[in-house]
């Protein structure tokens, strides 16, 4: 116990004489400081009354006030005395220090240069030290750039597998869907030639000779019937052979390269005859898009598959290589696609229906529509912009009346220029309005006087829409990054949804009051559920400049415009973009410069 008690006082006495030398050793690092700077003074002076300044500090003082700046004494410039010793000191404290915070290579460099004196036995000794210290390094460094790269390696070949499984996967795709479209093209070509044998026979002209498919050139172009036993007569190609034949033109026409002129492929008609003018026309505008064709096939039969893999995994019967498949469910995706393409190549132009002229006499350069709604009926519809006034025009009028000017149903003033337009799909007398000062408005077109008016946006107001559902149910959108909720029976807006970017378009869509579309300067559109507004239900992204319009074609089809010069079509249930950069056929409205309005179909 006794020496237990020694050893405990021991320590004790040791770090009270170490806590001391920290508190003398801080004391004296204060004795060093400079009383008006409070740093490490540099060149000491020291005064009569016993105080050491920096010469600086208390040359500064001494201009102002004869004093010390310590004890008040009374003090001129020749009462100051240099300091050497007190300055020799501090020039070795900042040494000390400077060693004491310098990393082990600084101190060792600093060492050197103070021409420190070291036997050649310890320069080896270093200099092996150092060599062994720079190998060892360079091993971890070569260790790990080594790792790097094997990573790196290993996530490029397990990318590059993937997107093999996934060409795989599309090859597989087209080969199956290549034999399906033989398949029915076969039936097809069948279905013709057998109508066309029925007509032939049924026409009177049927024992003429016909047959020029396999006629001879050597008898300038005139061909015999089939029959045998004369000389130079043709025999006709057996079943197999007109089979084999069949299969050629079929397999030429899958595989026709897409690089290739169309006019130049042996498949097409002649481009004078309408059918064949017809197909090289539709050929076309599948090149002009096939990477967003190819994009949105791939991505058609992808979902397809996947719901496959779903639907089989949840019924435990999922079917092995090589066996049956069930070619009703699997054509789904490819009878998708095909409307899709169907749809685009259907139509090639617009064509004019009429021109509505608006001009006014008064205001020529006052004549730019911004906005133009239909009714609920397609009987009426309302145009607006910078003339500060809603024009009310009867659909049926403009398009028979070749006029010079259109005259409207209705005119209603507005005390701002107007960006947009919403009619009210079920309560046809309702129209609102969104203008250049933020401010929302109902009017009343039987009456041409506005109902309600909000003035809750700080900025601009870009687009307003009315519920197709809910007739009392309206939403907006302003370039103060805002898109708020309104109900026509309350005099303030229900909710709002702070974007941070301005908003460009708003629309409900017509299935449902809860969702909207928003089109906003941040590049994307934001599908909102009215329920939760936390976070949008999806965001789609794809535009590479302000989505400038949005407008659903159904209640899973959005259409959106962007400043790039992009259409996009969206679907509002899976989150993917169906098609992009193509003509959707509707009954639309542009404006040209000699301020007429043309309906095109």
């Amino acid at each position: 116990m006794a020496f237990e008690n020694e050893e405990s006082f021991a320590a004790s006495s040791v770090e009270e004489k170490y806590e001391s030398a920290v508190r003398a050793r801080a004391n004296m690092d204060r004795d060093f400081l400079c009383p008006i700077c409070l740093h490490t003074m540099k060149d000491a002076f020291l005064t009569r009354c016993g105080h050491n300044f920096c010469y600086s500090c208390i040359m500064t003082h001494l201009k102002n006030r004869n004093n010390c700046p310590c004890c008040a004494q009374y003090l001129t410039i020749d009462l100051l005395m240099p300091n050497f010793l007190l300055t020799k000191l501090m020039n070795e404290l900042s040494a000390s220090m400077m060693l004491k915070n310098a990393s082990p290579a600084e101190q060792l460099r600093l060492a050197l240069e103070q021409d420190a004196d070291l036997p050649p036995k310890e320069l080896d000794s270093l200099l092996l030290l150092l060599n062994e210290r720079k190998q060892k390094l360079d091993r971890e460094e070569a260790e790990i750039n080594t790792e790097i790269i094997f990573d790196f390696l290993h996530r490029l070949q397990f990318r590059k597998l993937e997107a093999m499984k996934e060409v795989q996967s599309d090859l597989q795709f087209l080969k199956d869907d290549i034999a399906t479209v033989e398949r029915r093209l076969r039936c097809l070509l069948a279905s013709n030639k057998s109508h066309s044998k029925r007509v032939c026979e049924e026409s009177p002209l049927s024992d003429l000779d016909i047959h020029t498919e396999y006629g001879s050139t050597s008898t300038g172009g005139a061909v015999s019937m089939w029959r045998s036993g004369q000389s130079g007569a043709y025999t006709p190609p057996g079943e197999e052979k007109l089979n084999r034949a069949e299969r050629i033109r079929i397999r030429n026409l899958a595989y026709t390269s897409v690089s290739t002129d169309i006019e130049n492929d042996p498949s097409v008609d002649s481009p004078g005859e309408y059918a064949g003018a017809h197909k090289i026309a539709k050929k076309r505008r599948v090149l002009a898009q096939f990477e967003e064709l190819q994009g949105a096939y791939f991505l058609r039969r992808r979902q397809i598959a996947f719901k496959e893999c779903q639907k089989q995994q949840s019924q435990e019967s999922v079917s092995k290589k090589g066996a049956y498949k069930d070619w009703d469910t699997y054509d789904d995706g490819l009878d998708d696609f095909q409307s899709i393409l169907t749809t685009y190549t259907r139509y090639s132009q617009l064509r004019v229906v009429a021109e509505l002229h608006h001009d006014d006499p008064f205001q020529p350069s006052s004549n730019i529509v911004s906005s133009i709604d239909f009714d609920g009926d397609d009987q009426l519809f309302a145009t607006a912009g910078v003339t500060r006034r809603i024009k009310i025009f009867n659909f049926a009028t403009v398009i028979d009346d070749v006029v010079d000017v259109h005259c409207p149903v209705t005119e209603i003033p507005t005390r701002s220029k107007l960006s947009c337009l919403s009619w009210n799909k079920l309560k046809k007398p309702l129209v609102a309005s969104s203008d250049y000062e933020g401010i929302i408005a109902v009017w009343d077109v039987n009456r041409s006087q506005s109902v309600v008016e909000y003035e809750e946006h700080e900025k601009r107001a870009w687009s307003v829409d009315f519920s197709c559902i809910d007739p009392s149910m309206m939403v907006s959108g302003s370039d103060d990054g805002k898109v708020k909720v309104w109900c026509i029976n309350q005099d303030a807006s229900a909710f709002s949804i702070d974007m941070k970017a301005n908003i460009c378009c708003v629309k409900y869509n017509p299935g449902s009051s809860n969702h909207i579309a928003i089109g906003s300067s941040d590049h994307h559109i934001h599908y909102y559920d009215l329920r939760n507004l936390r976070t949008p239900l999806f965001v789609f992204k794809g535009h590479r400049k302000a989505v400038s319009y949005v407008k659903f074609m159904s209640s899973n089809e959005l259409v959106s415009a962007s400043t790039d010069s992009t259409l996009r079509l969206w679907d509002v249930q899976t989150d993917t973009s169906v098609c992009n950069d193509l003509l959707f056929p509707r009954l639309l409205f542009c404006h040209d410069s000699t301020n007429a309005w043309r309906t095109h179909q």
